[in-house]
């Protein structure tokens, strides 16, 4: 629909739509929107949103930085509505109308944010760390809503806030599993399997019957389930450190010799022409076009082994550890239902995962900048 000479878009009049039928509904049972003050400041500011979009062109950074600082005190405004005791645990149609209205003004915000195309480099940046970064606080805000609202147990689902509270509270344990699973035992198994995997890559490129013989074999152990394995190296190993990075090895091995060889055979035969018609060795080529091109395909396998190193270790940590680690943790606070740590504990294996996949990208991007995939359209 157009307002003037500009076209609105379908998300600006989805949000006013709610948000004014959520007047007409109750937020809680015998409670009424004017009895709480609150609720002024919430929808003006959702209001505000809404009517930058309205007046004056959008496409400034002045009004899209408007729109966002307003569209987090409408989040925090429904935040604080939701834990008032007349609400929590209640909350009726009213209510959600509104939260509806606000994921319709999130929708629209970030919408903004990514169809900008700013000029200077340090506001690309910042945009694209803004769009993902209003979904996850709406992810993080609509799980708040959602638990609180509808008086969720806390041994179903706790809200963020009860995971927080833990996390900040539990810190000096948290680290000592973080050092226990990332640092003694992730890291070093990522590094080794990787390298044992680069290598016998190396191998099979050069002599073929190694190819031939390993692929089977690698299709073959890849189909073994983590906890067939785990049992049977903690057996071997110990319950410490050593046999969750033994997980991490196998799991991560035959990824990264798969990528490779397909990588190594990804080379142009052209290219390949080129340098045998200039004399070149076997290691120059390799050097100069074969590992190259085989570049991407590494990452890749970096990337994916990033995950599965991960997840070996944690899952590996349930036959048997020290009294530490993010898999002894989950396991021991189950049984306890504490929930709330449990949640600590995915949310620090989340968020080692993400930087770590995070660094290996940037590394990819350094490494690989020549690749189509990272070229700018023109």
């Amino acid at each position: 629909m157009n307002v003037g000479s500009r076209k609105v878009p379908g998300s600006v009049w989805a949000s006013g739509l709610f948000l004014l039928l959520a007047f007409f509904g109750s937020p809680a049972p015998e409670v009424k929107w004017i009895d709480l003050s609150g609720v002024w400041v919430t929808s003006g500011s959702l209001a505000g949103v809404l009517v930058f979009s309205l007046l004056g062109p959008t496409v400034s950074l002045w009004s899209r930085t408007a729109q966002l600082v307003l569209l987090g005190v409408a989040l925090l405004g429904t935040l604080d509505l939701v834990h008032l005791e007349s609400i929590s645990g209640v909350a009726q149609l009213g209510f959600w109308l509104v939260v509806t209205s606000l994921g319709f003004a999130v929708w629209h915000v970030m919408q903004r944010f990514s169809q900008a195309d700013p000029k200077a480099a340090w506001l690309q940046m910042m945009f694209r760390i803004i769009v993902p970064g209003i979904f996850g606080v709406w992810f993080l805000a609509l799980w708040e809503l959602v638990t609180i609202g509808f008086g969720i147990p806390r041994v179903l689902l706790p809200s963020p806030g009860l995971v927080g509270d833990a996390i900040t509270g539990s810190l000096n344990i948290l680290a000592a599993d973080f050092q226990q699973t990332v640092v003694r035992a992730v890291i070093p198994g990522f590094v080794i399997g990787n390298l044992a995997g680069f290598a016998a890559a190396l191998a099979a490129d050069r002599w073929a019957f190694l190819g031939r013989g390993l692929l089977p074999v690698g299709n073959l152990v890849s189909a073994i389930p983590i906890i067939g394995i785990a049992p049977i190296m903690v057996m071997w190993f110990g319950f410490d450190w050593q046999s969750k990075a033994a997980v991490v090895v196998i799991m991560t091995f035959f990824p990264m010799l798969v990528n490779t060889m397909s990588g190594l055979r990804s080379a142009g035969a052209m290219e390949l022409d080129l340098m045998r018609a200039i004399g070149a060795s076997h290691w120059q080529s390799f050097l100069q076009v074969r590992l190259p091109t085989a570049l991407p395909f590494i990452f890749n396998a970096l990337k994916i082994n990033s995950a599965l190193a991960l997840i070996g270790a944690i899952v590996a940590e349930f036959f048997g550890t020290p009294i530490v680690g993010m898999g002894f943790r989950i396991s021991t606070e189950v049984g306890r239902m504490n929930m709330e740590m449990v949640w600590a504990s995915i949310a620090l294996a989340a968020v080692s995962g993400s930087l770590f996949y995070g660094l290996l990208a940037v590394a990819e991007r350094r490494a690989t900048f020549w690749h189509p995939s990272f070229r700018k359209p023109s």
